[in-house]
This record gives structure tokens, C-alpha cells and sequence, in this order.
């Protein structure tokens, strides 16, 4: 064990997560991409950069990558954890609705690119066979599904089309690789035969996580939540992908396929949210990994002495893959801003581009020297991708602004305002009842999965999730809420999670329970635009009931019971020493200077936050 600090596993270690503790935070002071800041610190860590000067100084040893190859398994679960999010955002009706873009689309602009390049190629490159073409015209066609889609996003126009494209591409990779097999010198029939069987088990194979998944993750998930354990959540969630990924890398196909499906089953369930809320810190670290890997495959001499021709490759690929598909979405009726954005989005090669470049050498169908070649070629484009982003976002925003096309807000695609009740217990049902009779949109959270079981039954709007947890207050989109309800029952942890609300929603109606009129001064000092005291309202409602019982008109009596109501509240607002009047929600005084303290968003010391439920 006292050997552990110099072995090649602490080295890389303390290389990469420097990178994405120290590095990429520096580069996002200066607002360089983080894809661009992982991949230009695989090129000075890799064996091309400080690496080759090791020998020279030792101690460069330990802030280089040694061994690349050891971290190659943790690149490629990067990419796995990847595709399994991608499958938490999408569902099996909305990929279905997607088939036409899927197998239309996609497949259309990997045969008409590839179709291009590979001609393109045979006739510029002497002595490469149309095979070889072949396979170097589908490999330069691949775009990174790794860079586009956490650039891009799920939600957007660009987001979803880009991702059709790049969902065809990734499950054309199986057959890509076996067809190329197919077509080498002496290959005979096994190439062919290797592709039938592995198209018949991998089918039989998903069948069956179909099956097992819609039985078993449910129950699987349930227990877990009950367990009120993000360890244990977290554990399941990586063994469900680990297990989904090797089941479909046992049949030949591609690791990723499993991953989505996983991804897409899970997503069936009341538990996505959570989970892709605790896999995500594993997710960016292990794509930080596959970026810095992309990096050390460069090899800067190599550039320097070859730059001519391989800024003429990198440029005649960017230009056809971009002009193809900005041309096939304007045949599809795609405006021209969002044609013109995912032409250059997806105008680079891919990481997958260098697996087939690998197995058409291993084919025989090009040589070492061409596989070289356009490995270097790929990792250029693929450090360029970010910068092409930001080329495609100004293009289209360019075209649109002088064809008068509005640009449409991220309402048009998530739909109506909807309030956020959050708790699901006695009072939050009632809340809900209420939106509900009066037809306003809303949806319930909460962190107890017996209570979400029995809301769904009931007919209520109901996710599970943990508001508490880093990430779910986000991953509500409260930004585009009408109003947020707290119901929870805990009175320390309701104000801090009513002071993280307004801190990042000012604008943001947010009315909270409280306990008694202390606590909801409180509250109003958090931040709360309304603060309720169950205290008050048992009194005033008892007081309600005594006065019609003794015969008093129901209409004086009402009257007066909310005369009441906003004097107590008025002495609240004094109480709370707040700048505003929550009522009115104008100004009434400045703050004294206790209240003008900054206070944390987490519990004070010793002190663990309660899930989020109702009571």
C-alpha cells in the first residue's frame, strides 16, 4: 500500500479529476466550452504532449495519463451513461412518434453522405478499392452523438432532430461493422452469417429486457425508494445500465443499445426523474474522461507536418456532411435557421467513426498508414464540433432574423403554465383537488413512494422525487411554473428550500404552509409570497362555525372572518420585517439590517433535511 500515490491509477486519477475540479472551472471563467477544455487537456496530459516528457522529467509522471488505455473502459462508460439519460428524457411513444425522422431521415443522410465521400475519396485516393470508400464514406458520416446531444438537447427543434439522425446512426453501427466484414478480401460467407445471427439474438435479447424490465425495475426502484437511501438508488441505477449494456454487448450488438433501452424503460416509471438526478454526476465525469481520451489521440508533430492536406480532409468533410443535411431538412419543410444550425452541428466525424475505421483496417479494406490518416482527421473534427455549435447558432439565428421568423421560447414545447404542488400529503391532495375542480394545470412531487402510488390511483398528477435533492429544483423547470406550492412538513427544511426558490425564481408566486405565525414570519423572511399558519385557519374556521351556529347571516359572518385573516396577516408581514408586502406585492419598508443577513440554503450543523413529502 505504500507504493498507492505513485502507481499509473493515482496519476491518472489526480489528472482527471484536476481537470474537472481546477481545469475546466478556469476555462469556464473565460467561457471556453467545457467539451474544448477536457479535450485540450487530454492533448497536454496525453503521451503526444507533457507525456513524450516524462523520461526527461520524472515528475511529470504525475500530472500525465501513463496508460491510456486503462481509462478507455471508464471513456466508454461515459458514452453509456450517456445514451441511458437520453433514454430517461424519451419514452417509447414519443420514439415511436419519431420513426419517420429516425428511419427516414437518418437513414437517408448516412446514405447520401456516405454515397458522396466515398466516391469522393475513390477517385482523389489511388489504389483505394469501393470498399475501402465504402467504409471510409460511412465512417466520416457518423457524427458524435457524445458532443451533439449535451449541446444540443432533447427539448428543442435542433435537439430532437439531431438526435433522430444520431439515434439511426448508432443502431447502424452493428450492421455497418458486419457488412464491412462481409465485404473484405477472403471474408466468404461468414461476414454475412455473423450478421444474421447476431441480428436474431440481439432481437430475442431486447425482447426479453422488455419483459423482465416492465416487471421487475418497478419493484426493483420501489423498494429502493422506500429505503429513503440515494446510495442504494444510485447503486441499482448503475448495476440496471451495467447489466442492460452487457446483455447487449453478449449478442454483438452495440453496448449503448442496451443503455437506451434501459434508459427508455425506466422512464415508463415514476422514478426517471430521480434517477437521472443521481447518475448525472457520474455521467459528466465519465464523458470528461471519453473527451480527454479524444484529446490524447492527437498527436500535434503529426498535424504540424501534414497540416495542408488534412485542413483540405477536414474541410471537404464538414462542407459535404453539412450541405447534405441542411439540403435533406429543407426537403423535409425544416426552416432554414434550424437546417442551417444542425448542418453545422453535426458537420464533424464521430467517436464511432474511429471504430469503424479500426475494424475497415482490420478488414483489410484500407491501409495503416489511410486508418492514420483519418483518425487524426476525426480528432480535429471532433474538437472542432464545439466551435461549429456556435457557427450553426449564429447562422441560424442570422437567417431567421432576416426572414422574420420568431424565435420560438421554450413554451412552445413544454407546454402551459402549470402550478408545483410540492408534498403530496393531506393538504397537498386537497390543493390538488381544488386545481383540479377549478381546471388549472398543476403537478404534484413527492419524495414518499407509497403516497405517489396512492395519488396516481386516485387519479392525481403525481412524479416521484425529492425536492431536497441537488438538481430536482432544476429538473421541475420552475422557471416556466405558474406558482409552487410547499406542503411539506418539516418547518426548518420548508425555509430553506422556500429561500433556494426565490433566490433563483425572484419572480416566482411561492406559498408555503407554516405551522403557526412565528413560522410563517419566517417564511416571509425566506422569501415566501404567501405563508399560510395552520394555526390561524383552524381558528378562523372554528370561529366560523361558532358564529353560524349561533345564527349569525353566513354573509357577515364570511366577511368578517376575512377581515380577520388579512389583519393577522398584516401583523405576520410586520413580524417578518420584510420588504414587501406579500399580499399586495408591493413595497412597504426597507429591511432592518437582520433581515438583510445572508442566510445558507442548507441546514444549519447537525442537522440532515428531511425528504420532501406531505402530511
Amino acid at each position: 500500500m505504500a507504493t498507492g500515490v505513485h502507481s499509473a491509477g493515482f496519476s491518472d486519477a489526480l489528472v482527471i479529476l484536476g481537470a474537472a475540479g481546477v481545469v475546466i472551472p478556469a476555462f469556464a471563467r473565460f467561457r471556453v466550452n467545457p467539451v474544448i477544455g477536457f479535450i485540450l487537456v487530454g492533448v497536454l496530459a496525453g503521451p503526444y504532449g507533457l507525456g513524450s516528457l516524462v523520461d526527461k522529467a520524472p515528475w511529470l509522471y504525475h500530472v500525465t495519463i501513463s496508460n491510456p488505455a486503462a481509462i478507455e473502459p471508464f471513456a466508454e462508460f461515459g458514452i453509456v451513461l450517456l445514451l441511458f439519460s437520453i433514454g430517461l428524457e424519451l419514452s417509447f411513444r414519443r420514439l415511436w412518434a419519431m420513426r419517420g425522422e429516425v428511419f427516414g431521415l437518418g437513414a437517408a443522410e448516412l446514405l447520401l453522405s456516405g454515397l458522396i465521400i466515398g466516391t469522393a475519396l475513390h477517385f482523389a485516393l489511388p489504389g483505394l478499392s469501393w470498399a475501402g470508400a465504402f467504409g471510409l464514406g460511412v465512417a466520416l458520416t457518423l457524427s458524435s452523438t457524445a458532443l451533439v446531444l449535451p449541446m444540443a438537447g432533447m427539448t428543442s427543434p435542433v435537439g430532437r432532430t439531431s438526435f433522430a439522425m444520431l439515434l439511426f446512426e448508432d443502431l447502424a453501427l452493428v450492421p455497418v461493422i458486419f457488412i464491412l466484414g462481409a465485404i473484405a478480401p477472403r471474408a466468404g460467407d461468414s461476414g454475412v452469417d455473423g450478421l444474421i445471427h447476431t441480428l436474431w439474438t440481439g432481437a430475442l435479447t431486447i425482447a426479453a429486457m422488455l419483459l423482465i424490465g416492465r416487471f421487475l425495475l418497478p419493484r426493483l426502484f420501489a423498494q429502493a425508494a422506500r429505503t429513503k437511501s440515494p446510495e442504494l438508488f444510485l447503486a441499482i441505477s448503475l448495476l440496471v445500465v451495467i447489466l442492460s449494456s452487457i446483455a447487449t454487448a453478449a449478442t454483438g450488438l452495440s453496448p449503448i443499445v442496451g443503455a437506451l433501452i434501459a434508459g427508455l424503460l425506466i422512464a415508463e416509471t415514476e422514478y426517471h426523474s430521480e434517477v437521472e438526478l443521481v447518475t448525472s454526476p457520474f455521467k459528466g465525469l465519465a464523458l470528461g474522461v471519453f473527451l480527454i481520451t479524444v484529446g490524447m489521440g492527437l498527436d500535434l508533430r503529426a498535424v504540424m507536418a501534414n497540416w495542408p492536406t488534412l485542413l483540405v480532409a477536414v474541410a471537404g468533410v464538414i462542407v459535404v456532411k453539412t450541405a447534405v443535411m441542411a439540403g435533406l431538412l429543407r426537403l423535409v419543410g425544416t426552416r432554414m435557421g434550424v437546417a442551417a444550425e444542425i448542418g453545422f452541428l453535426m458537420a464533424s466525424p464521430s467517436e464511432t467513426t474511429l471504430i469503424v475505421l479500426g475494424t475497415a483496417l482490420q478488414a483489410g479494406l484500407i491501409d495503416a498508414a489511410t486508418a492514420a490518416f483519418w483518425q487524426t482527421v476525426t480528432a480535429i473534427g471532433l474538437i472542432l464540433t464545439p466551435v461549429l455549435a456556435l457557427v450553426g447558432r449564429r447562422a441560424a439565428r442570422t437567417v431567421e432574423t432576416e426572414e422574420g421568423v420568431p424565435i420560438e421560447s421554450a413554451d412552445d414545447w413544454f407546454g402551459e403554465k402549470r402550478s408545483v404542488i410540492v408534498g403530496m400529503g393531506r393538504v397537498g391532495t386537497l390543493i390538488a383537488e381544488m386545481l383540479r375542480e377549478h381546471r388549472q394545470p398543476y403537478l404534484a412531487v413527492d419524495a414518499d413512494i407509497d403516497t405517489v402510488e396512492r395519488a396516481k390511483r386516485e387519479g392525481y398528477n403525481v412524479m416521484f422525487g425529492d425536492i431536497s435533492r441537488p438538481g430536482m429544483i432544476e429538473r421541475l423547470d420552475l422557471g416556466r411554473a405558474s406558482s409552487v406550492i410547499l406542503t411539506m412538513d418539516d418547518p426548518v427544511h420548508i425555509v430553506h428550500i422556500t429561500r433556494r426558490i426565490r433566490r433563483m425564481f425572484p419572480q416566482l408566486p411561492v406559498v408555503v404552509r407554516a405551522r403557526d405565525a412565528n413560522h410563517a414570519a419566517e417564511l416571509y423572511r425566506a422569501g415566501a409570497t404567501d405563508a399560510v399558519p395552520e394555526t390561524l385557519e383552524s381558528s378562523l374556521q372554528l370561529s366560523e362555525a361558532v358564529l353560524v351556529d349561533l345564527g349569525l347571516a353566513m354573509g357577515p359572518v364570511i366577511e368578517s372572518i376575512h377581515r380577520k385573516r388579512a389583519e393577522m396577516r398584516d401583523r405576520i408581514v410586520q413580524m417578518s420585517q420584510m420588504q414587501r408586502d406579500p399580499i399586495t406585492r408591493k413595497r412597504t419598508e426597507e429591511p432592518s439590517p437582520a433581515s438583510r443577513a445572508p442566510g445558507g440554503d442548507g441546514p444549519s450543523p447537525g442537522t440532515e433535511p428531511t425528504p420532501a413529502t406531505g402530511s
